[in-house]
């Protein structure tokens, strides 16, 4: 099965034949030989110009194969004249319209497709190109020009036999209990805390004053916030919120600072800090449930406390074969991908986006994270989309092309082995998980996540690995809580833009 490069997959995994001739047309009569040229020049990063001259030969042979077919045919053709008596001319001249845009679009067709089969083209995408804005000349060549997205060019430097690091860790019984308390979280009841000290894992409630350069920007009421190591809000993060404000109690006032993301509205703020102000109203935790043997049985797919904690040790297994693969993962991409020196066209980024996120989440829902551990990260990720999806583009060609090298494909039995994997980790049908898929747009996505990993299991199979003690922040520690807000509301991310460009070009005094 095709994989998409997913850049769309990412565009990126229309089969290369496929994309080049996407143009909608009726079915030719037979296969047609073209005299043609082609001239390809770079245009931007993973972009080309393409134009195609067919020689005129073959256009005057249809044309006047079709012509004849009108002439001998028994059908009523040129008023006045009964059928195949009116003249070749008069014919020539009712019909060539319509005849000239059957032949254009039959040579149309059978051009592009000549050219996906002889020219070296890995498009991305379709290419820029309007059929019904081509016409076909009264003489002489047949010419049409169009823009293309194509995969980059490189060589692949050596990946067998890497030197890897590997995390590994044998979970304690604490571990448990952490990770137990964690997935318990969302059945608990939040209560008052005593003594009113704020600390991770807690909620605090506090009215939030935003400032950019000394001047207050925004203001939020009453904000109940889960205190984690990282805050996200919409259009920024701030990555010590804990720190930040650990310790303190109702009545107390802590300032965080928050970096607003790289894609935010008003490009002159992109990446900017603005300061945060948390005066704290209420402080209060999460008393635990009762793990009654209906909670274990609903929530979780167990009967018993021990077979609840065997079910977290799986879990807690689970996550740490995902962060092997993705510490595995980044050193083979920071290896290899080190021939990845080519720039990324910024609306193929920009279009790419979304789905890349898709994936990410995909991923993180396979490896057991709960909503609320994929919602934070996802916020995260949108932080910062653009960087983000560009190296998860480049570590997808470069994964594209090893599988390319090694033959390595993806049948429709692997997509269904893994919609049972799949339903298997999350208690739905194998149905209800493809359903579910389709509905999303993210069979191909998940068809290309297959073909990556099988070419990054190739990699690591000749690998040879230095274990390490899995670190706290690796192990999920670096948790991110969210809050639905801007901390620069649209129009004041306006004012504050246009206050700085008026500051910057305001002479020395």
């Amino acid at each position: 099965m095709a994989d998409d490069t997913n850049p769309e997959a990412p565009a990126t995994d229309a089969d290369a034949g496929s994309a080049i001739a996407t143009v909608d047309a009726p079915a030719q009569d037979g296969p047609i030989k073209l005299k043609q040229s082609v001239e390809l020049r770079d245009v931007g990063p993973c972009k080309k110009h393409v134009k195609v001259t067919v020689d005129r030969e073959l256009i005057d042979e249809r044309l006047d194969e079709k012509f004849t077919e009108i002439v001998r045919s028994d059908q009523p053709q040129v008023r006045g004249f009964r059928p195949g008596k009116a003249p070749r001319k008069l014919i020539e001249k009712q019909y060539h319209d319509s005849v000239s845009e059957e032949v254009k679009t039959q040579v149309l067709m059978a051009s592009l497709e000549q050219l996906a089969d002889e020219q070296v083209i890995a498009p991305l995408s379709p290419p820029d190109l309007d059929p019904n804005a081509i016409k076909l000349p009264a003489e002489g060549p047949f010419v049409y020009e169009f823009e293309i997205e194509v995969r980059p060019e490189f060589d692949l430097p050596e990946y067998k036999g890497l030197k890897l690091r590997r995390p590994t860790h044998a979970f304690t019984d604490a571990d448990v209990d952490a990770e137990q308390k964690r997935l318990l979280e969302s059945y608990g009841q939040l209560v008052p805390k005593e003594p009113a000290e704020v600390a991770v894992n807690d909620y605090l409630t506090a009215d939030v004053a935003i400032s950019y350069r000394g001047k207050e920007i925004n203001t939020l009421k009453e904000v109940r916030v889960k205190v984690e190591k990282q805050l996200a809000l919409s259009d920024g993060v701030c990555p010590d919120f804990g720190a930040k404000v650990a310790g303190a109690k109702p009545g107390d006032v802590r300032e965080v600072e928050i970096t607003l993301g790289d894609d935010l509205g008003t490009e002159g703020l992109r990446g900017q800090k603005v300061q945060a102000t948390f005066a704290i109203k209420d402080v209060k935790t999460i008393r635990q449930p009762e793990l009654t043997r209906e909670l274990l049985e609903e929530a979780f797919g167990v009967t018993t406390p021990e077979g609840f904690r065997e079910f977290v040790k799986t879990v807690l297994e689970r996550r740490l074969e995902y962060t092997q693969r993705q510490v595995a993962r980044q050193q083979v991409l920071e290896t290899i991908g080190a021939a990845a020196t080519w720039e990324l066209p910024q609306d193929m980024l920009r279009r790419q986006a979304r789905k890349t996120i898709s994936r990410k989440v995909m991923e993180m829902k396979n490896s057991g994270m709960s909503d609320e551990q994929i919602k934070g990260r996802r916020r995260l990720l949108e932080q910062d989309a653009m960087k983000t999806t560009a190296a998860a583009l480049k570590e997808h060609f470069v994964l594209q092309k090893v599988a390319e090298v090694e033959k390595i494909e993806i049948e429709e039995e692997d997509l269904d082995r893994e919609m049972e994997r799949m339903a298997d980790r999350t208690g739905e049908s194998v149905r209800r998980v493809r359903a579910r898929l389709e509905k999303e747009d993210l069979i191909e996505a998940l068809a290309t996540d297959l073909l990556e990993q099988k070419a990054l299991d190739l990699i690591l199979a000749g690998a040879t690995y230095e274990d390490y003690e899995w670190s706290a922040t690796e192990s999920g520690g670096d948790e991110v809580s969210t809050v639905t807000a801007d901390a620069m509301p649209d129009s004041q991310a306006q004012a504050a833009d246009a206050a700085d460009k008026a500051a910057d070009e305001k002479p020395a005094s």
